[in-house]
């Protein structure tokens, strides 16, 4: 029955209240990210204005020009790219062969190693911070990026085999018998049929793992003294006195970050929307 004909009224105040808490929701959302745009264009002495006049003063550029002048900023980038690219590839690679025996292939254990691994990926970090510092020092790993990386696949590794077993249940297994019955070896099979097949979600849950290694500040902080991720750089910023915030440059900092993971977002975003919606819908 359309509402529209049956009443009017009601129907333009659904629609009213659903455009309205959209417009609520993405103000929420986009504000704080709206303001570190406006702080980041802002000098020193204006951060303590009232926000009318805020808004009002006239913008610059010198935050950015600070930002992109600190070399420890500069190194900082390199250095996150590296362990969370290196993190990355590695948990793909691992996550891929642990996600086609678990979606596939039919042992004893299987449904615990399941259990396991989503109990491994909501682990709090806090919780293996203090073994896992012993284990980087014993290894001779502590301030390198090696050692970085391998402590990131606590979190990516668990989460790329998750996301990744319940989209290889759902791939037909007509594909692997023809290729099998074509005389390609297990192995061929995995690297020129399915991971063809299951690119949107390598591609999805291989950005969704960057971003969390990209971001990720504990375990930085912890484990590195003078190769600092961004995170690290950023939170050590420091003005010209005791007294003084540095928040413009902080902001310009951070909307530096911010904007690779965003253009990543843009640049693979209907991978993204099928690599998360691949399984939902079965016909």
């Amino acid at each position: 029955m359309n509402l529209q004909r049956t009443n009017p009224t009601l129907y333009w105040l659904q629609r009213i209240g659903f455009y309205l808490l959209v417009t609520v929701i993405t103000f929420y959302l986009l504000a704080p990210f709206a303001w570190a745009v406006l702080t980041s264009f802002r000098r020193s002495n204006d951060l303590g204005l009232s926000p009318g006049d805020f808004i009002k003063a006239p913008s610059t550029l010198d935050n950015y020009s600070q930002v992109f002048a600190n070399a420890s900023f500069q190194k900082g980038l390199l250095f996150s790219l590296l362990v969370a690219s290196g993190s990355v590839i590695i948990s793909l690679l691992l996550g891929s062969f642990a996600a086609y025996a678990l979606g596939r292939f039919k042992f004893r254990g299987k449904q615990m190693i399941m259990y396991i691994i989503l109990a491994v990926s909501v682990f709090p970090q806090i919780a293996v911070l203090g073994g896992l510092f012993t284990l980087i020092r014993s290894m001779g790993l502590y301030n390198n990026p090696l050692g970085l990386i391998l402590s990131y696949l606590i979190f990516t590794i668990p989460f790329t085999v998750w996301v990744l077993t319940s989209f290889v249940r759902d791939i037909p297994g007509e594909l692997e018998e023809a290729a099998l019955v074509d005389g390609a070896s297990p192995l061929q099979t995995l690297f020129q049929v399915l991971f063809p097949v299951m690119m949107p979600a390598l591609v999805t849950t291989g950005l969704l793992a960057f971003i969390n290694a990209w971001n990720e500040y504990l375990f930085a902080l912890t484990f590195t003294s003078s190769n600092r991720t961004v995170p690290v750089v950023i939170a050590n910023y420091s003005g010209a006195s005791q007294y003084d915030n540095p928040w413009g440059p902080i902001m310009a900092a951070s909307i530096v970050v911010t904007i690779p993971l965003i253009a990543l977002v843009l640049i693979f975003q209907r991978n993204i929307v099928s690599g998360l919606t691949a399984g939902a819908v079965k016909g």
